[in-house]
């Protein structure tokens, strides 16, 4: 019969693992914001930091790594309560929250890009331009705001002379 105080119990002092839990969060997504927010994809950076950590702490749990379920546990809730923790705090304050989350970044002002925002997050033309691609448009000129978006997505914007082209498309009926 399996002993469950030594599999559920944790054996680490519960404080210790809220402590490395809280350092370990706090700690990565200072560096993740740093670092910025083009390689993080679809999800959000907490997100994406969220799940990476969580499961990590419950990994040990699950392979035997950790004495216990419950040190693994322990972990997990302490890096779920800073993430809604954080977003609570972006939410109330939003000085605060301007600093916890990132905000979108212009790549294109008015048909022109912004080199500085491309060099911050190493982007190059020809990635700006693949993304641009993406939504339709090849000309750059055409784009009156880009945005590198704080999930690593490019939403476009397009001028009103564009813009108006493709709604007129969009009423003509289809060619039989």
């Amino acid at each position: 019969m399996p002993d469950f105080a030594s599999i559920f119990v944790p054996t680490a002092p519960i404080l210790e693992l809220v402590l490395r839990g809280t350092v370990t969060f706090l700690a990565l997504m200072l560096l993740m914001r740093l670092v910025g927010q083009r390689e993080s994809g679809g999800l959000g950076l907490t997100d994406l930091l969220l799940v990476v950590l969580v499961v990590d702490a419950s990994s040990a749990g699950l392979t035997g790594e950790a004495s216990s379920i419950g040190d693994g546990l322990v972990l997990v809730v302490t890096l779920l309560c800073w993430s809604v923790a954080l977003d609570a705090v972006g939410y109330r304050w939003p000085r605060l929250g301007r600093v916890l989350k990132a905000r979108p970044k212009p790549l294109i002002r008015d048909g022109e890009l912004d080199r500085r925002v491309m060099r911050r997050e190493f982007m190059t033309y020809d990635e700006v331009m693949s993304q641009l691609r993406l939504h339709g448009i090849e000309d750059v000129a055409r784009v009156r705001r880009a945005y590198l978006e704080p999930n690593g997505m490019v939403s476009v914007l397009l001028s009103e002379a564009s813009a108006g082209d493709n709604a007129e498309d969009a009423l003509r009926p289809p060619a039989v």
